[in-house]
C-alpha cells in the first residue's frame, strides 16, 4: 500500500466492510467520497488485499468477540446450500470463505453449469424463491448471478446468498491460488475441513 491517502482510504473502507457490509468496490468508492478524495481526479486507490488486511485489522480489533461466532453461522448456511445445489460443483468465494465475514455479510457461492438455465430450474424445483442480481460475484465473476434469502438460527435472521452460475469450463482456472498462494474458494469438502480445524 503506497500513500497516507490510499491508507487512509483502505482503513475507512474497512470499516464501512464491516459495519455496513459493503463489498470492496463500494467500499472502497464510498470511503473515497467521504475522505474528498477520488479515483476520477487520479487519486491512488488501494487492492482488494490492502481492503482485506484492514478488515482482519479492523475485525480483531473491534468484533473479535462477536465474529468467529457470525462466520460460522454464514459457513453452515453455505454448507446448506452447497449440498442442495451439489449437482452444480459449488464453490464457496468471498468473506466466508476468507475468514472475513460478519452476519452483515453475504455468502457467495459460484456454480459451475454446463448449462445457465438448470440452477434456475432447479430452484424453481425446490420452491426457493429467487431473484436475478446481474453478473459477477464477490471475485468478479462474468456470469450471471441469482441471489436469496436462506434462514440462520444461529443469527436469529435470514442469510443473503448469492449465487453465481459460471460455465462449467471455467472450474480449472477458477481453482488457481491467488498472487499470495491462497485459495480463492473451495468446494464443500474444503469448507468442512476449514470449519473443522478453525473449531480444533
Amino acid at each position: 500500500m503506497n500513500g497516507r491517502a490510499t491508507v487512509e482510504i483502505a482503513a475507512v473502507a474497512a470499516r464501512l466492510v464491516v459495519e455496513e457490509g459493503l463489498e470492496y468496490g463500494p467500499a472502497k468508492r464510498k470511503a473515497a467520497r467521504m475522505l474528498g478524495r477520488s479515483a476520477a481526479r487520479g487519486g491512488a486507490m488501494p487492492d482488494n488485499d490492502d481492503i482485506e488486511d484492514e478488515v482482519r485489522s479492523y475485525l480483531a480489533l473491534f468484533h473479535a468477540d462477536t465474529q468467529p461466532a457470525e462466520l460460522d453461522a454464514l459457513r453452515r448456511v453455505a454448507l446448506d446450500w452447497m449440498q442442495r445445489l451439489a449437482e452444480f460443483r459449488p464453490h464457496l468465494t468471498g468473506a466466508a470463505w476468507r475468514g472475513t465475514a460478519t452476519r452483515l455479510s453475504s455468502v457467495h457461492i459460484e456454480l459451475f453449469c454446463d448449462d445457465p438455465k438448470s440452477a434456475e430450474i432447479a430452484l424453481i424445483n425446490q420452491g426457493v424463491r429467487f431473484a436475478a442480481v446481474g453478473t459477477g460475484g464477490s471475485s468478479g465473476g462474468s456470469g450471471s448471478a441469482l441471489s436469496l434469502q436462506a434462514p440462520s438460527a444461529e443469527l436469529g435472521e435470514p442469510v443473503t446468498v448469492v449465487l453465481t452460475i459460471l460455465d462449467h469450463d471455467d472450474l480449472r482456472g477458477a481453482l488457481r491460488p491467488d498472487h499470495r498462494g491462497r485459495s480463492e474458494r473451495g468446494d464443500r469438502s474444503a469448507l468442512q475441513r476449514l470449519i473443522a480445524q478453525e473449531r480444533a
